[in-house]
């Protein structure tokens, strides 16, 4: 996996949610941290930053709920 995913992935999310910390295996729904509105700007944000398309069949809470399933999800994406 590229080691530029991960840390791209988290500063977004730290930038965004209120949280000082957050754990690459921390779950951000069930911690509250990111509502449906926010789920949507996530997409967007790996989409535009990794130039990959999220095809609605990949919309599901595993590939979006920790740092690392986000970070495994782009690198499969990208053949990384």
């Amino acid at each position: 996996m590229n080691d530029n995913i991960k840390p791209q992935i988290k500063r977004f999310l730290l930038q965004h949610i209120r949280a000082n910390t957050l754990g690459d295996d921390d779950d951000i729904f069930s911690r509250g941290f990111v509502n449906s509105l926010f789920a949507m700007r996530l997409v967007t944000f790996i989409e535009n930053v990794f130039s990959l398309t999220v095809e609605n069949h990949e919309l599901s809470i595993e590939n979006f709920n920790t740092v690392n399933n986000i970070a495994a999800y782009v690198a499969q994406k990208t053949n990384q």
